[in-house]
């Protein structure tokens, strides 16, 4: 489950959700800016195991919204090769 929050709240309550265990879809304007998904740790967990169940949260992020991890590979190569030539 994805909980959607505004920048503003974000910044307001940034403590609370840092202690979160669900993905939070964080907006500007209605318009979706980024993603916390936080690394709950479980006592006696690897810190692998805990970033591998984060990646799964966000495959399952794509997933519900549609997009594919080529096509986001790709833009974010074509964003990088554009900002290194502006530079």
């Amino acid at each position: 489950m994805t909980q959607r929050i505004g920048v503003r709240e974000l910044r307001e309550k940034f403590s609370l959700f840092l202690e979160a265990s669900e993905t939070i879809e964080v907006t500007r304007h209605g318009q979706t800016i980024g993603f916390f998904i936080p690394i709950p740790k479980q006592p006696g967990q690897a810190q692998r195991e805990a970033l591998l169940e984060a990646g799964k949260r966000m495959d399952d992020e794509l997933i519900r919204l549609g997009l594919k991890e080529d096509d986001l590979l790709e833009e974010f190569r074509q964003w990088r090769q554009h900002r290194s030539h502006a530079t």
